[in-house]
């Protein structure tokens, strides 16, 4: 019979590095994901404004000469952000019909 306990195998230093660097990975690509959909926000605000009627073709050829995206690249920005402001308007028109406002808040 064993009283000495459970075995403990210590983990491998190239395992413990490779999981840091995982974590560092996962982080950073949050903070991406994070600033890609307030650039896209900003792009969707600038082009309901008319952004880019000021002597560009498009808010796409605007975005392209500003940031220095590819002219596709930048379209599929624009057309990213005009799909969230279009979703964003009708989750506010939903939620209006949906949620009547309480009696004790008119």
């Amino acid at each position: 019979m064993n009283i000495d306990g459970p075995r403990v195998v210590p983990t491998h230093p190239n395992i413990v590095e490779l999981d840091r660097l995982g974590d560092e990975i996962a982080e950073l690509a949050a903070h991406l994901d994070a600033a890609t959909a307030g650039l896209l926000d900003l792009i969707g605000e600038f082009d309901a404004r008319g952004g880019g009627g000021n002597g560009f073709r498009s808010c796409a050829h605007w975005l392209a000469w500003r940031v220095g995206l590819e002219l596709g690249a930048a379209r599929e920005h624009v057309r990213v952000a005009r799909a969230r402001v279009r979703s964003r308007g009708s989750r506010r028109h939903s939620r209006a019909v949906s949620c009547p406002t309480p009696r004790s808040a008119r």
